[in-house]
């Protein structure tokens, strides 16, 4: 079932704890930021990571592709976008982009995966939660 949704974005400011040993941000922290934004893309639906869990099921990500374009560096203010793309049986892609204003510094596809707590067996999205995402 493929559906785009509106796009999400999250402020980021870029310290000195996110950068590396040239002064860049290093590779692995768009990552996080990517996280932080897919978060909270969710806690918008009214999702929240502790809800999730009391019924035994947890998100997990299950694939990233991700290319980078072009270095944020110290103090930069960036966007972080997320915007469902995709939405399976087990599991929904979220595409994702890091932007300093309008120039793309990193973007991506990020599969995130539903699973027991208990097991980590796949698990089918709640209906509801199917629902909501492809709108």
């Amino acid at each position: 079932m493929e559906h785009a949704v509106s796009e999400f974005v999250l402020p980021v400011r870029v310290y000195i704890e996110d950068t590396d040993a040239g002064g860049i941000v290093y590779y692995v922290n768009y990552l996080k930021f990517m996280e932080r934004a897919r978060t909270e893309l969710l806690r918008s639906y009214g999702y929240d990571k502790p809800a999730f869990w009391a019924d035994n099921l947890m998100f997990v990500v299950h694939s990233v592709q991700v290319n980078y374009r072009s270095p944020a560096q110290l103090d930069d203010e960036l966007q972080v976008s997320a915007v469902i793309e995709k939405v399976g049986r087990t599991y929904f892609d979220v595409a994702q982009q890091v932007r300093r204003g309008d120039t793309v510094l990193c973007e991506g596809v990020v599969r995130v995966a539903n699973v027991t707590r208990d097991g980590m067996k796949p698990k089918a999205l709640p209906t509801d939660m199917r629902q909501q995402l492809t709108g």
